[in-house]
Parts: structure tokens; sequence; C-alpha cells
């Protein structure tokens, strides 16, 4: 028996009705016959037609690109970078929405996932329901803020320096990148061709006028000599084991937050946004106000951000143990906290670690996972743990919901939750939720 060829729908159009936002940049329309489409490019309230990128006759969903606006949302505005776009970079996501509509549409996917997976309203999860920018990029329509001081190009065979196209491995060829930051901006790296490497990392720091280039070679390639605009530091990409090792220059970066410098490695994680570090940090310590003498949990702590902050307001007779599994980050954060004696920081999994430290009691935690989030298992340790309270940052807002609903069958709810766009013009979004035990009745 023969199985029937499934048939795809790539290219078909529909003309369609724009429904509301997802998860995801992309809204929600059906077709005529009720088919779900996730489209693109589009905005909610729009009448466009949308042509299928993926999908199949037997696909649950088709993913869309709104290539034609029939009756424009008052929120539309025209791209300000020629690479956004059906087809083009997938880099940016709402760069056809004013700045403010970006924001309320970040903030509807915030309240849906909390009502979906949490079960909470916005009332309940103790947040007004604004998505706030950071400080300095509230621009008019048609302005882009310059706030990404880490930018992965891609090359293409060629060797000209680009952008991935949406889902795709496809790179489009840039000769500058709009939300770049200025210290990115000013390498000149979309001026020069770069053959025989697969992708280049360019980082500029906040707080310090390092500058760092990591190039990923192809298969077989020797590394290039890198003259760029302004003084860098070169890293590679090892083919063999994937590690990243120096060429020349300083093997980290410098990076400032909360007037201490904090050493980043091997292109290590920092926040991308300029702001985001201080602004996470001031969020953080706002809603767990520390207290002389306590004792703190800083889990994926990466080079040690929220320990330092924790640390300077515990003072010397508080204690933090951070926990992170990057073997260099560990090193890093290490030496950032190096001079604060009662701050420990171990290598490992949280999941892991954490149980084997023997801790069956804090006062305050602070956890920074991964996109996926926590999870189950972890969540039901930190709330047996009893803290009193808890600070979750998430650049995720699927996750954060789940370990909500995790955190609230542990005993904890939610106190307040901010929500912060340290992304702009995509559809990420960082939020910071204060947890706190529920109150037993007598």
């Amino acid at each position: 028996m023969q199985n029937t060829p499934v048939s795809s729908l790539v290219g078909e159009e529909y003309e369609v009705e724009v429904g509301p936002v997802a998860h995801g940049g992309h809204c929600i329309a059906r077709t005529e016959a009720g088919r779900v489409l996730f489209v693109r490019h589009a905005l909610p309230g729009e009448r466009v037609r949308a042509r299928v990128t993926e999908g199949e006759e037997t696909s649950r969903f088709l993913r869309a690109d709104a290539v034609e606006i029939l009756e424009a949302s008052k929120d539309r505005i025209e791209a300000p970078c020629p690479f956004a776009g059906p087809g083009k970079c997938g880099g940016c996501d709402w760069q056809h929405a004013k700045p403010g509509a970006q924001r309320r549409l970040k903030g509807e996917v915030i309240a849906e996932q909390l009502k979906r997976l949490a079960g909470l309203t916005p009332e309940e999860a103790g947040w007004d329901g604004t998505v706030v920018p950071a400080e300095g990029d509230k621009l008019p329509a048609g302005q882009v803020p310059q706030w990404r001081t880490r930018v992965q190009y891609a090359v293409d065979v060629e060797g000209h320096a680009g952008l991935r196209r949406h889902r795709s491995h496809e790179v489009e060829v840039v000769d500058h990148c709009m939300i770049a930051a200025e210290g990115v901006s000013e390498l000149g790296i979309e001026k020069r061709t770069w053959e025989g490497m697969a992708s280049i990392e360019a980082i500029a720091a906040t707080g310090s006028q390092d500058r760092q280039v990591i190039l990923t070679p192809r298969p077989g390639a020797r590394l290039p000599i890198v003259e760029l605009d302004k003084p860098v530091s070169v890293l590679r990409v090892e083919e063999k084991d994937g590690g990243v090792h120096r060429v020349h220059g300083r093997p980290f970066v410098r990076e400032r937050a909360d007037d201490r410098t904090y050493r980043v490695g091997n292109g290590g994680f920092w926040q991308v946004h300029p702001k985001a570090a201080d602004t996470l940090m001031k969020a953080v310590m706002q809603g767990l106000l520390p207290r002389k003498g306590e004792m703190a949990l800083d889990l994926y702590c990466g080079v040690g951000l929220f320990a330092g902050a924790l640390a300077d307001r515990l003072g010397d007779q508080g204690a933090v143990l951070g926990i992170e599994s990057g073997k260099r980050a560990v090193e890093d954060a290490r030496h950032n906290l190096a001079g604060f004696p009662r701050v420990r920081i171990e290598q490992g999994k949280v999941e892991s670690v954490l149980p084997r430290t023997g801790i069956t009691d804090v006062d305050l935690i602070v956890l920074d996972p991964p996109r996926a989030g926590a999870g189950k298992d972890t969540v039901r340790h930190l709330t047996n743990l009893g803290a009193r309270r808890i600070a979750y940052v998430a650049c995720d807002p699927a996750a954060l919901a789940r370990d909500l609903g995790y955190f609230r069958e542990g005993g904890y709810r939610v106190r307040t939750l901010r929500a912060f766009d340290l992304f702009p013009m995509t559809h990420h979004v960082e939020c910071v939720a204060i947890l706190e035990p529920v109150k037993k009745d007598a």
C-alpha cells in the first residue's frame, strides 16, 4: 500500500482578517475554511493577503507572511529598516508597528500566557499591564533604538555578512543593522568580506570601550587577518571542541552595572540592552528588599550580577551562594566577586548542585533561568527552602507562567510583576516577578 503524498501549501495565498497577537512575533488568523494561520508582518484588526511560508494539508496550523495590507491598523507604520519585511531579515518582528503598539502587543502576550498557563489575571499577578521602555528608548515612530550590544552575523558563501531570515539558514546580506548599538556598528563588519567564515559575533561592552569579535570558521577554513574600523579583540570558535579561544587581545570584555565592573569572558552571557543589567538589578533589589545578615541564593548566576548586588546589600554577616553551569562564567563570577568573602560560586546544573549543598532554608532567592524556565522539580525544591521572597527574572513569558503555576502549587503567590521592553522591535520581553509565601490562616 503506497502512502499518499502530502501536499505542501507553501505559496498559497489567503485573504484574512487578522486576530489577536500570539507568543512568537505573529498574529492569529483563520481562513474561510477555518484553517489557522500564524501571520507575521501583520497587526491585530487588519485585513491582509497572507502567503503561506510553511505548512502542508495535514498541518495543525500554517505559517504565513502578510504580503499585502488591504485594511491597515492605525498602529501600522512603514518599517524604518529596509531589510525588514516578508522574506527578509528575521531579526525584528515589529518594525511595522508604532513603539507604543509594540509594547501593548507584548503586554497582551504576557497576559495571555499568565491566564492560560498559570491561571492568573494581571491583578492576581500584581501587574499593572504595562511594558516599560528602557531609559532613552521612548522614541517617536520611525526612530529605532540602537540597543543590541551583541550581534550574531551570519556569513554567506561569498563572504558577505548579514542576518538570518526568519526560520531559515539563508542569509539576508545587510549594510547596516539599525538596532545594533553604536559600538557594534562602528566596527564596520558589514563593509568587508569574510571568506571562509560561517558567522561573526560582535560585542560592544557597556561602560567600557572593550570591543570583541568571535569568529566561527567553516570546516577547514583558515582565519582571516581581522582589520576593522576600531580596536578589537579577536576570538575563534574551534571546530574540534566548539570551545572559544583567544586569537589576540583580551579574552573578555568589561561590563558595568550597579557601580561595579564585571568581567565577561569568551562571549559569555550578559544582558544585550545597555540598560538591561541595571534595570533588572534594580527591579530585583526593590522587590527583595535585602536585609543585613540574610542568606541568599543566586541561581543560573552567570558572571555574578545579582550575587554581587545581593552581597553588597547583605553586609559582612550575610552570605550568597551562586550556582552556574558554564565553566568560564563560574571563573568570571569568582573573579568578579573576589572582594566578597561570604560569596560562594558552585559550578553545575542547578537541579544537580542545589540538592547536594545540604541547604534547607534561605531568606532570599534570585533565579534567572534560560529560556526554557526552571521546571517543576527545581521549583518544588525552591518552595521547600522557606525563602521570604523570591525574584524570578524571565526572558520568556510562557516559561515564566508555567513556573509561576508550579510556585503556586508549592505555596507561593506572585506579589508583583514588572515587564520591561529590553528588546525593542522584536517579540522578546523581560519580566521580573517577586514571589512570597502564601500566609496560612491561623
